[in-house]
């Protein structure tokens, strides 16, 4: 088991505002779409709700303190130890919202972050801060788009040395 955070951050690591992703590039759509198809997506029950049907080709999981909440196309389960138990044979990619991506940070094994020269002063939920020296940065991909630049950037933790 793999578990990877995929995620699209401005300049002061804004994610979202008003449940919806902030920046919408052409080339980061199709960076998401290619990176996650295959495996399984697990994102917060107000992720699922932004967006229009589960994800295709991809094994949907909601995290949802509700009990009854129903997803359709999707399996629901009620916290972050329960969706790694149903995925320990799964690559999974932690797609959102903040408060999913604070949970998950410390066990996930790469972040991909699309790393946005821009800044959104209306934002209202944010990644949460990671010290990057515990990981390895690598440039995946470079873009200039609608007037911005954005690169995808592969951080894979650091092994930790025993003493």
């Amino acid at each position: 088991m793999e578990i990877a955070i995929i995620a699209a951050v401005g300049k002061n690591m804004e994610l979202g505002r008003n449940n919806d992703l902030i920046w919408h590039f052409k080339e980061d759509m199709k960076f998401f779409r290619e990176t996650t198809t295959g495996n399984t997506v697990v994102m917060g029950r107000k992720t699922f709700e932004s967006l229009p049907h589960a994800l295709p080709n991809r094994r949907n999981i909601v995290i949802t303190s509700n009990k009854n909440y129903a997803a359709e196309g999707a399996e629901v389960v009620g916290s972050v130890e329960e969706a790694v138990a149903k995925t320990k044979n799964d690559n999974v990619f932690v797609i959102g919202g903040g408060k999913v991506y604070a949970e998950f940070l410390s066990c996930a094994d790469k972040l991909y972050l699309t790393e946005i020269d821009a800044v959104c002063d209306g934002a209202d939920v944010f990644f949460p801060k990671f010290d990057k020296s515990r990981y390895i940065a690598e440039k995946l991909t470079d873009f200039f788009a609608d007037g911005i630049h954005f690169s995808h950037i592969l951080y894979t933790k650091k092994a930790v040395k025993n003493r």
